[in-house]
C-alpha cells in the first residue's frame, strides 16, 4: 500500500460538469501539488492528441463498456479479496489471479520465481514496454476473516482498497484493450505483484526490475487506491532493528557495568534531536523499543525499531549517515560512564526495510500524459509522493507513477477498511485505460 497521503477531509476533488465529489487517495499526507486546470491554456499537442484517443470509436466502446459494466469489475475486487493472501504467502491469490487473466485473453501468463504473475498484451506496431500492475499482498496475518460485506454501493472487507481495488482495476483494463482490439504500440505487460506492504519491502517489483524482466520495461504504472491522483515522488524509507547488548547482573550486586537500555536511552535522546531538513523532508523515528528481564535485573539486551524518511535519495544517506554515527557515540558513552568495568557492551544494527527514494519529474511524459488523460475526462488528478511499487523504477531511473482507482476508500490496512463506489468508482480504471492507451500510442 501506499504511505498513507491525503486524509479524509482533504480528499481529492473529482470535477464533473454535474457535481463535486469528495474522494481520497491512499492514506499520510505527503505533498500534493496541483496541476494546471484545464481552462488555464490552449490545450498541447500531447493534450490534443488524448483528446483524438479518448474520441476514437474503439476507446469509446471501451469506456462504454467500462461503465456498463461496472458491476464485472466490482465483483472481481471483492472476490479476490476474500482470498487470503497475508505477507509472504500470497500464492493462493496470485493463482486466481493468473487464470482470471487467462479467462480474459492475456497471453503468456506466467509466475516467476518471487511469485509475482505476469501476463501479455501484444500491440500492432513496435513500440515500448509498458507493466500495468497492482499488488496481491495485504498487511493481515494468516487466519484473518477476509469475507467482503455489501453494503449498498459500499464493499467492507481487510485490503478491499488497497490492493483489491487496483487488482481489480488492471483485469478491467486488459479486459476493455483486449475485447475492443484497441491497436497501440509495443507491449502491455499486466501484473500481480507480491511483496509491497511493510515487510515484503517491494521484493515483487525488486525481482521484476533486477532479475524476471531486467533491462526490458520502458514505462511502469502501479495502481493502488482510491480516488483520482497521480504519485510520481517516491518516498523512500531505511527501517533499521538496533541492539545494545551486554552480559546482564543483579541491579546491586553487579552495579557498575554498562547497562544496554541505559545506552539505548543515550542513543533515544540524541536521536531526538538530529537535526532534519523540511526542503526536502526527512523523519526520523524510534517507533518500537524492547529489553529487559526485571526491575532488578541489569539487562543483557536492548532493542528499538528506527524508521528513517525522505523523497530525496541524498538526504536519506545524509541522515542515515548521522544516525550510525548517534548509535555508535551512544555506545561509547555508556561505556565510558563505567571505566571500571570489564563487562563487554556491543552495538548490532540489523536492516529490517530498505525503500529506495526517487522522482518521475513533473515534465516527464508518463507524468504528463496521465495529467493529459486527466484533463480530457475532465478530472482532477493532483500530483504526490508517498511510497509505492513505483518507488523501484523511480530510482533506477526508469519512468514510473502510481495512479490511484477511483472511488474512496476508507480505514486502510483495518479490519473494517472500506471502498465505495458511489456513482462514478468507474471513471477510476476509464482513467488508467485511457492513460495506458496514451503511453502506447502518443509521442
Amino acid at each position: 500500500m501506499r504511505t498513507p497521503r491525503l486524509s479524509a477531509t482533504t480528499g481529492l476533488v473529482l470535477l464533473t460538469a454535474a457535481a463535486t465529489t469528495l474522494t481520497t487517495g491512499p492514506l499520510l499526507a505527503q505533498t500534493a501539488r496541483t496541476p494546471r486546470s484545464a481552462a488555464q491554456a490552449k490545450p498541447t499537442a500531447l493534450e490534443s492528441g488524448v483528446d483524438r484517443l479518448a474520441a476514437s470509436p474503439a476507446v469509446v466502446a471501451a469506456m462504454q463498456a467500462i461503465q456498463k459494466d461496472n458491476a464485472w469489475t466490482l465483483d472481481q475486487q471483492a472476490s479476490i479479496c476474500e482470498i487470503p493472501a497475508p505477507p509472504f504467502k500470497e500464492t493462493q491469490r496470485a493463482a486466481a489471479y493468473a487464470q482470471r487473466l487467462r479467462q480474459l485473453g492475456v497471453q503468456n501468463v506466467r509466475t516467476d520465481s518471487e511469485g509475482n504473475v505476469i501476463g501479455e498484451i501484444r500491440g500492432n506496431r513496435p513500440g515500448p514496454t509498458l507493466l500495468l500492475a497492482g499488488h496481491l499482498d495485504t498487511v493481515f496475518p494468516e487466519g484473518t476473516d477476509v469475507s467482503v460485506k455489501r453494503e449498498g454501493t459500499k464493499l467492507i472487507g481487510p485490503g478491499i482498497g488497497d490492493d483489491c481495488r487496483g487488482l481489480a482495476v488492471v483485469l478491467v483494463v486488459a479486459k476493455q484493450i483486449i475485447a475492443q482490439k484497441i491497436p497501440f504500440n509495443g507491449r502491455l505487460l499486466v501484473v500481480g505483484n507480491v511483496g509491497e506492504e511493510g515487510p515484503g519491502n517491494l521484493r515483487g517489483v525488486r525481482a521484476l526490475f533486477n532479475k524476471t524482466l531486467k533491462d526490458s520495461i520502458d514505462l511502469f504504472i502501479s495502481v493502488d487506491g482510491t480516488g483520482i491522483g497521480i504519485t510520481n515522488g517516491g518516498v523512500g524509507s531505511n527501517r533499521y532493528r538496533v541492539h545494545y547488548k551486554g552480559p546482564g547482573g543483579h541491579s546491586y550486586g553487579a552495579f557498575g557495568m554498562p547497562n544496554p537500555i541505559h545506552a539505548m536511552g543515550r542513543a533515544i535522546a540524541k536521536i531526538a534531536d538530529l537535526e532534519a531538513s523540511t526542503k526536502p523532508k526527512v523523519t526520523f523515528n524510534v517507533g518500537i523499543v524492547t529489553g529487559g528481564t526485571s526491575v532488578n535485573s541489569i539487562p543483557f539486551e536492548a532493542a528499538m525499531d528506527i524508521d528513517l524518511r525522505s523523497e530525496s535519495a541524498a538526504a536519506l544517506a545524509e541522515i542515515d549517515a548521522r544516525l550510525q554515527k548517534t548509535l555508535r557515540d551512544a555506545l561509547a558513552e555508556e561505556k565510558a560512564r563505567w571505566p571500571n568495568s570489564k563487562a563487554a557492551l556491543s552495538l548490532v544494527i540489523d536492516t529490517i526495510g530498505i525503500r529506495p527514494a526517487g522522482t518521475t519529474p513533473d515534465s516527464t511524459f508518463i507524468v504528463r500524459a496521465a495529467l493529459a488523460s486527466a484533463r480530457s475526462m475532465n478530472l482532477y488528478a493532483p500530483l504526490t509522493t508517498s511510497s509505492t511499487d513505483a518507488n523501484v523504477p523511480m530510482n533506477l531511473g526508469i519512468p514510473a507513477v502510481t495512479l490511484d482507482g477511483g472511488g474512496v476508500g476508507r480505514g486502510a490496512h483495518s479490519l473494517d477498511e472500506s471502498y465505495d463506489d458511489r456513482t462514478d468508482g468507474y471513471k477510476g480504471p476509464q482513467w488508467v485505460l485511457l492513460v495506458t492507451l496514451s503511453l502506447l500510442t502518443q509521442r
